[in-house]
């Protein structure tokens, strides 16, 4: 018995097809964990340290299969004035873009707003893991986002060059 080309070639294709719409659920849906319960911290300018900040309204994402998924969106009391003299501020941010299903973080949105000065980045905390620091960015008006982000000594990582001595040891 003689098998078509038609049932193979559509075979081959049924197969690819399905494969291609496991990985992009994969990549769009199935690593993220979505959680409504969190906490801040910003990069204290006296102690050097992170501080919890007060927070509503928290929702984040995350996955454990990078360490620059995490994203988050909350509003905070603070006034724009009190974190700018109490806690570090952050030059050249760069929003990192979310799943379009966690539409309250808006990287495009975020990153104008933080050059034309509308919102201020801080540290949250530097290297929260080897190379990779968590920013957040807060707008005059409260609301206030969360993502993670590499930093110089990450991109000496993983670009393969010589990681400078100002960096932090690396955990094995």
């Amino acid at each position: 018995m003689a098998v078509s080309g038609k049932f193979v070639s559509g075979g081959i294709l049924g197969i690819t097809a399905a494969f291609g719409i496991g990985v992009y659920y994969a990549q769009i849906y199935g690593y993220y964990e979505t959680f409504s319960e969190g906490s801040v911290t910003l990069t204290s300018i006296t102690t050097g340290q992170p501080e919890i900040i007060p927070i509503l309204d928290f929702d984040g994402i995350d996955a454990n299969s990078s360490p620059i998924r995490y994203r988050a969106c909350f509003k905070t009391t603070l006034s724009s004035e009190f974190l700018s003299e109490n806690f570090t501020a952050v030059i050249n941010p760069e929003p990192r873009n979310a799943p379009n299903w966690f539409d309250c973080f808006d990287a495009n949105q975020i990153g104008k707003d933080l050059k034309s000065g509308l919102a201020t980045a801080y540290m949250s905390e530097a290297n929260l893991e080897f190379g990779i620091d968590r920013i957040v960015a807060v707008y005059d008006d409260g609301r206030g986002f969360v993502w993670h982000q590499i930093n110089e000594c990450g991109d000496k990582l993983y670009d393969g060059s010589q990681v400078s001595e100002n960096c932090p040891e690396r955990d094995q």
